[in-house]
């Protein structure tokens, strides 16, 4: 009978249902194509965009070697993997409820009675216990803590992202200031040859004083520009010390030439946006999870059933402990049901629809969000290309009209407040034209964050 009725329980226990609304992706406003992209050509061939490691598209090798560091000591994106094994271990204990729990105990007590007699009794039992899951209170519980726990993993990849991404903007700002430097010294350099004509022409009798003063004056600011390129520059290196865990003063990067390519990223279409970006993919496992917890709340309206069950012996003599007239057995099911709770299930109920709601709003914020990042960066990109084209044009056109004035210069037609006008002018667009790279170089690294960094939602599955 024992072995029917515990039968029948566990049949009941394998057809229950699972009270609660089924999980199903809140729909988003997704476009078919990107307004911004019209024109955009694709990477040949198009996996050119690395799965993985997408900052190799840049061709820096010091680049690459500080990214791949951050895994290790990067402290945001230490913080998020532990959260995420936290969140892995809550979803482990989620799935250990499913099951029976197996409890042993002992005990001995000592006792007298009136008479002045003394004793003592033994006792050993084993304690199984069994909660049948009869309207998936249990199960809409381990959905959701494994969805919070795919969420934890898409928020680990999100903030390792997002730190590489910081990585490499600040990485590409500080090689723009090495260029500018670079490009400020060589100015120096030959504003100081100027100044020796000037001096020369000067002690000739062909020039006044106000020439050598003018060159002395050129000479002096642009050098000061030269030395305050360092305090920027200098920041940039303390905070891409702290992106790879270590204190700024062990921590140096010698000046290079600037020598970056600009990359080609394949866009691929706006739905696989929802895919790609773990930030999305975190917001969107989220509101599973509260989904789930709608069940969790809503189940507390029925009763829950408890199989509980004891075996063991007890005796006063202790070698008779495990003979068979000392065994003792027990088994049975406990049925509880709240009657009155004055509206708190209800309450309870409420709190996680409006949860839910919650998550689903941010869900469709993150979308958009995501959208709007990858609309800026490709303006950005489509912008700055088509100014880098006519910067560089006025680059040539300065340096051009330096070499003519100069010349006029020499020959005495013109005087030498023209030839500090136009150097001055090649300067800025030689400067402006270094800015130019370097903010492609950034738009194109946040671009490629945008789009998820090579990230794919399909790891979840996985977790």
């Amino acid at each position: 009978m024992r072995r029917r009725s515990a039968a029948g329980i566990l049949a009941l226990a394998l057809a229950a249902c699972a009270v609660g609304p089924d999980y199903q992706r809140p729909e988003a406003a997704v476009s078919a194509a990107y307004k911004e992209a019209v024109g955009w050509k694709a990477a040949e061939p198009r996996d050119e965009a690395s799965r993985g490691n997408w900052w190799e598209i840049f061709g820096d090798p010091k680049l690459s070697a500080l990214i791949e560091s951050i895994d290790m000591s990067n402290q945001n994106v230490l913080l998020a993997e532990a959260r995420f094994r936290q969140a892995r271990a809550l979803a482990a204990q989620s799935r250990a409820a499913l099951f029976p729990t197996l409890d042993a105990d002992a005990s001995f007590t000592r006792s007298r009675s009136s008479t002045g007699a003394a004793g003592g009794t033994t006792a050993v039992a084993l304690n199984p216990s069994w909660e049948i899951d009869l309207w998936g209170r249990l199960r809409r519980a381990l959905e959701s803590s494994a969805a919070n726990a795919q969420a934890s993993a898409a928020d680990l990849a999100a903030a390792r992202l997002s730190a590489q991404a910081e990585l490499a903007s600040s990485y590409f700002q500080l090689r723009v200031l090495d260029a500018q430097k670079q490009l400020l010294g060589d100015t120096v350099t030959a504003f100081d040859k100027s100044l020796e004509l000037t001096r020369n022409r000067y002690a000739a009798g062909v020039a006044a004083k106000v020439d050598v003063v003018q060159a002395e004056t050129q000479l002096k600011s642009t050098l000061a520009q030269s030395i305050d390129t360092g305090v920027q520059r200098a920041q940039l290196e303390h905070a891409i010390a702290i992106l790879v865990g270590k204190p700024p003063s062990e921590f140096a990067i010698a000046p290079v030439p600037l020598a970056v390519t600009m990359p080609r990223i394949p866009l691929g279409l706006p739905s696989e946006l929802l895919e790609r970006r773990p930030d999305v993919a975190a917001a969107e496992r989220r509101a599973a999870a509260a989904n789930a917890q709608i069940g969790v709340a809503k189940t507390a309206y029925f009763p829950s059933l408890t199989l509980s069950a004891s075996y063991g012996s007890r005796s006063a003599v202790a070698s008779q402990l495990f003979t068979l007239p000392s065994g003792f057995w027990s088994i049975g099911p406990a049925l509880a049901q709240s009657i009155f709770d004055a509206g708190l299930r209800r309450a309870q109920t409420e709190q996680a629809i409006a949860a839910y709601d919650a998550t689903v709003a941010q869900y469709r914020q993150a979308v958009l969000a995501g959208f709007q990042e990858v609309e800026d960066n490709l303006a950005a990109l489509r912008i700055l290309e088509e100014e880098a084209k006519v910067q560089d044009e006025a680059v040539r056109a300065a340096r051009e009209s330096v070499v003519l004035t100069t010349n006029q210069y020499k020959a005495g037609t013109v005087s030498y407040n023209n030839v500090v006008t136009v150097q001055t002018t090649q300067l800025n667009n030689e400067r402006v034209a270094v800015g130019i790279l370097g903010r492609r170089l950034v738009a194109a690294a946040t671009l490629v964050k945008a789009l998820g960094g090579g990230w794919d939602a399909a790891v979840l599955a996985q977790k």
